[in-house]
């Protein structure tokens, strides 16, 4: 709800004529909070409610956390723009311990991602790793309650809801490296919607777009789903796009890592370009074995 109340007051900015309504809803995704995403459909589970509203001319726009979107969208629907991202990183949570690296042998670590946990059990082997579902304020109970040591979440999660001095560490890429579109909203419509796909774009940045581009071209080109552990991430250094990714075992006892670096116009082909390196490398028989 905070991402569409801040999509609706850019809109009434850039638009005062304009009204604009939002139609609250509860997805699958909120609703199944007892088992992994991996386990109950992944992360269509976010936006299927919402497409439907589309579809049916209930909503004119859908607004979505990037990382939440599936790879491939549905011919009717497009991504009429992605906005500056926010922080990009995981959050590293504790009620006693500041880093990752003071938590004792045995340590429990809460996530709810196979990308967290993969990364985690390769760093960290003597830590254990556990499944933690629910909204930031279910989650930071069961933290408070004394059901893990620390918990692993996204810090643009914890800003936007005014919940950043929960952060005992921001957790960078060489740590945790990203999910793809991570930090980043989109506003979705329908492909036919001109009118809206217009009125939608000075909402994008050009940056986050070709950083986000990127980074899903990468996971589609894997397959990537919440079964997958897998991250990438990209970033614009001196006008040129730096684009990392990797695919694991979620024991983390292999993982196949790459880098590329390119022209931000060259997004997609980039994308590709690093995730048939991952798979020449390794990758697809990490697939091949999760399959």
């Amino acid at each position: 709800m905070w991402q569409a109340e801040h999509v609706k007051a850019r809109l009434e900015a850039l638009y005062p004529a304009t009204r604009v309504e939002l139609l609250g809803m509860t997805t699958r995704g909120d609703q199944i909070l007892d088992r992994p995403l991996a386990k109950v459909g992944g992360k269509g589970l976010f936006v299927k409610e919402l497409e439907s509203a589309l579809l049916d001319g209930r909503a004119d726009i859908a607004v979505h956390s990037m990382k939440d979107v599936p790879m491939v969208m549905g011919e009717e629907f497009t991504l009429a723009s992605i906005s500056a991202r926010e922080v990009p990183f995981d959050a590293f949570v504790s009620e006693r311990y500041a880093t990752l690296a003071d938590l004792p042998p045995g340590g429990i670590v809460g996530t709810s991602s196979l990308r967290r946990e993969s990364q985690l059990h390769a760093q960290y082997p003597f830590l254990g790793v556990t499944s933690l579902r629910g909204n930031l304020d279910t989650r930071l109970r069961k933290l408070g309650a004394g059901q893990y040591d620390a918990i692993i979440l996204a810090a643009s999660g914890l800003k936007r809801l005014g919940l950043e001095s929960r952060i005992r560490a921001v957790l960078p890429a060489e740590t945790l490296l990203p999910a793809a579109g991570q930090g980043a909203l989109g506003v979705e419509c329908l492909a036919r919607r001109d009118d809206l796909i217009a009125a939608l774009q000075p909402l994008a940045d050009a940056d986050t777009t070709a950083c986000v581009t990127a980074e899903r071209a990468v996971s589609r080109t894997l397959g990537g789903s919440c079964s997958v552990p897998l991250g990438a991430y990209a970033e614009i250094r001196q006008g040129r796009l730096w684009l990392r990714g990797f695919v694991a075992r979620p024991d983390g006892s292999l993982v196949v890592r790459a880098e590329r670096e390119g022209e931000p116009a060259a997004a997609t082909a980039l994308g590709v370009a690093l995730a048939e390196e991952l798979l020449a490398h390794g990758a697809g028989e990490i697939l091949a074995e999760l399959e």
